[in-house]
């Protein structure tokens, strides 16, 4: 049975499409309020901490996916030319750090206005979406960071098609 088909007979709200989602994944997830989902999604990488929020103000599934990272100052200047490089790859979300909170952030908005209803196949996705670009490019952050590689070097690693597992 498709997500979708679960949720057919009733307008439900977003976050309780979320819920069901991370429930079937297994995922552990905490339902801060009506409007608010926060889960751990395990990467092969590391894990990844991934909040979805639905505004009713705007109509808008906000989701932003997180994880920890404290680059030396003096690399914060490579450090973004490589998200600019990021980004220019990424057709759906944004990458971006938060230098207070240490935080390397995915983010992305899915637009519901005029009464549309999300799929559970979109937010699936959308948390699928996230979680892939976080790894792809996990790779390139730290051999920008810390093996000290430039920008179009570290892009290089998250181009190319990787094969296998070590």
């Amino acid at each position: 049975m498709a997500l979708s088909e679960h949720f057919l007979e009733e307008d439900i709200h977003p976050i309780d499409i979320v819920e069901h989602i991370a429930e079937s994944h297994d995922w552990d997830f905490d339902r801060i309020g009506d409007d608010q989902i926060a889960m751990a999604v395990e990467g092969q990488w590391r894990t990844y901490s991934i909040t979805l929020a639905w505004s009713s103000y705007d109509e808008t599934l906000r989701m932003v996916c997180t994880f920890e990272m404290d680059p030396p100052e003096d690399q914060l200047g490579r450090l973004y030319e490589l998200l600019n490089a990021m980004n220019d790859q990424c057709w759906a979300g944004a990458f971006t750090y938060w230098a207070d909170q240490k935080l390397m952030v995915y983010r992305y908005g899915l637009v519901l206005t005029g009464g549309q209803i999300a799929s559970p196949e979109q937010i699936d996705t959308m948390i699928n979406a996230a979680v892939l670009n976080a790894e792809r490019y996990y790779p390139a952050i730290q051999l920008l960071v810390w093996g000290g590689r430039s920008p179009r070097q570290a892009m290089q690693a998250a181009i190319a098609e990787a094969y296998g597992r070590a």
